[in-house]
């Protein structure tokens, strides 16, 4: 008898796995990073905040600006932001271009949490290729590229992983 009960043929994987695997895949790799961030001096940082110090970038951004990138609110993007700056990796600014405006940028603080971040992803995606092997992890990206559609890369997951 199959897993859902019909007297069907068993069969190797159901429809309803896939994105509970993808999803589970993407917890595992999120959960080790923010584990190691905490040894490294970031206890409080939270993926939402690391989505949301890509979405200020480098140059900085508006508060509208990093609401369109994450695709929330500028409401929400301002709240993401004042506890941002309450934890020291971002702070508002004026806007050298217009006085009236202000610009939230990186502190040293959010760089080096980002810059860690991406040192740790380049050695939990090692692990993968060393125990699934380069080709394998090379295939699954280009797979997974394929099936995304294109320009889906918003950041639009704040909420799933709380503030």
């Amino acid at each position: 008898m199959s897993a859902m009960g019909d007297g069907a043929a068993e069969r190797e994987s159901y429809g309803f796995e896939l994105p509970l695997l993808l999803f589970a895949g993407f917890r595992s790799i999120i959960d080790q990073l923010h584990a190691e961030l905490a040894e490294q001096g970031h206890p409080d940082a939270r993926p939402a905040h690391g989505f949301a110090l890509q979405a200020v970038g480098l140059q900085g951004a508006s508060a509208s600006e990093v609401g369109r990138r994450l695709g929330v609110s500028k409401q929400a993007a301002g709240k993401t932001i004042d506890r941002l700056e309450a934890l020291g990796y971002v702070s508002r600014v004026e806007d050298p271009a217009d006085a009236r405006r202000k610009l939230v940028r990186l502190t040293p603080r959010g760089v080096d949490m980002l810059a860690r971040s991406a040192a740790v992803f380049e050695r939990l995606r090692a692990d993968w290729v060393a125990r699934l092997g380069e080709d394998r992890v090379r295939e699954l990206e280009r797979d997974l590229r394929t099936m995304v559609p294109a320009g889906f890369f918003r950041l639009d997951v704040a909420g799933w992983f709380g503030q």
